[in-house]
């Protein structure tokens, strides 16, 4: 069995500023485990722009993004195995992983930091009726077929799901010479930033059918017909709403789902995010394993995943060098009315740096709300918003010196001016 200080799963975005993170904080040993035969995961394929406003002031695209850190995990001699198909994780932080040049390998971590990102929701997770021709594809299916491999895989198409990738897909399909029919949206509003709905719906004249889905694919061997109607407050087919579609594509763009599948067999608590619950250092129940990124809730912007990577390294490194105290004022964080869910869920006071952040979503869109942050029944911050929908994350930074140790409860909520 070898052994490494610090073994980071995943080796896309946050996976790699973690690296460079705990390198510049003076941790060496560190083990980059990804199972492509590439550095950089999704962004590889995301070649739209929109990437590094935060991070770098720029507008870059994913692949610009994704070689930035790779730069720099070369430059600075991080180890990284690539085609690494990490088999297990357990309690003793022993990673098993199997790769054909390697074999099958067992390291012995002294920390490890879980980035291995998220998975689409496909056909059979939400359960379309119909035939089962070719043609329905995930949104980032299609996206690498196009992008990497130079496939255009239909030329009439229909977008189920307003999330982020499904609306780019609308514009790119488009500008390949594809015919895109509409999107249809679940909700009553799109699940896409606001910026993507205008940009990749409405300057191109595609329709955005909100409260529809699909209800029916019909084809023999390929898609001929999609049929999608109108539903109700209960979400229940409304008789007599039905738009039939010829086309040959489906596309669905219907959720991300965290891959914490190597989490699984170690009893660690899920949040409603379905990533594991952890601190304000990304630490899990089980001291010395943490969580970052879309594995840990799903980020609508690149620039965040790699901001709270840096927050992980930066509790790995305390943790290897002994001086996280794991004891303390101990907080639990609370998700009170209109917020879906917040990170960090416990927050150790006495180890939290001088700022500690919470990020959230609200479970519906608000307008002129005000986001309450409580410390029992007391006050610490008020934001004031005048528009806020669950398609964007928020970010705030509260300094320590306002947490006076006085309950053990901190609620986020929203509350509507009257």
């Amino acid at each position: 069995m070898i052994h490494h200080r610090l073994v980071i799963i995943g080796g896309g975005s946050a996976g790699m500023a973690a690296a460079v993170k705990a390198y510049e904080l003076g941790e060496k040993d560190i083990l980059i485990l990804e199972k492509n035969n590439y550095l950089g995961g999704i962004l590889n394929q995301c070649i739209h722009n929109g990437f590094g406003l935060h991070e770098f002031k720029e507008e870059l695209t994913g692949p610009e993004f994704m070689s930035r850190f790779s730069k720099q995990v070369n430059e600075l001699g991080i180890k990284y195995r690539l085609n690494a198909n990490v088999l297990s994780v357990t309690k003793e932080k022993v990673v098993t992983y199997s790769s054909e040049e390697d074999g099958l390998v067992s390291v012995q971590a002294d920390a490890i930091i879980l980035t291995t990102g998220c998975y689409e929701r496909n056909a059979g997770a939400i359960q379309i009726a119909g035939d089962r021709p070719v043609g329905v594809y995930t949104a980032g299916q299609a996206q690498l077929y196009l992008n990497c491999y130079g496939y255009l895989v239909g030329k009439k198409v229909f977008i189920l799901g307003s999330g982020d990738i499904g609306l780019i897909m609308a514009r790119r399909m488009t500008l390949e010479g594809a015919k895109v029919l509409g999107v249809a949206e679940l909700m009553p509003y799109s699940a896409g930033l606001n910026r993507n709905i205008v940009q990749c719906l409405q300057d191109f004249n595609i329709p955005l059918y909100l409260s529809h889905t699909v209800k029916e694919v019909r084809g023999k061997n390929r898609v001929e017909k999609v049929i999608i109607a109108k539903v109700d407050e209960k979400m229940q087919f409304i008789p007599g709403t039905e738009m039939e579609f010829d086309c040959d594509t489906l596309l669905l763009s219907v959720g991300l789902i965290p891959n914490n599948d190597l989490f699984n067999n170690l009893g660690i608590k899920f949040s409603k995010t379905r990533g594991a619950m952890v601190n304000q250092d990304m630490e899990t129940e089980i001291p010395g394993i943490f969580s970052a990124g879309n594995v840990l809730h799903v980020h609508d912007l690149v620039d965040y995943v790699v901001s709270e990577a840096r927050e992980a390294a930066v509790g790995a490194v305390k943790y290897l060098n002994k001086t996280t105290k794991h004891a303390g004022f101990t907080y639990e964080i609370k998700q009170g009315y209109g917020i879906g869910y917040v990170v960090p869920q416990v927050l150790n006071i006495d180890d939290a740096s001088e700022k500690v952040s919470f990020k959230f979503r609200v479970a519906k869109p608000f307008k002129d709300i005000v986001i309450n942050i409580k410390e029992g029944e007391r006050l610490i911050k008020k934001i004031i918003k005048p528009a806020i929908v669950p398609s964007e994350m928020e970010i705030v930074y509260l300094p320590k010196e306002l947490f006076q140790k006085e309950d053990h409860v901190i609620t986020v909520s929203v509350e509507e001016k009257k």
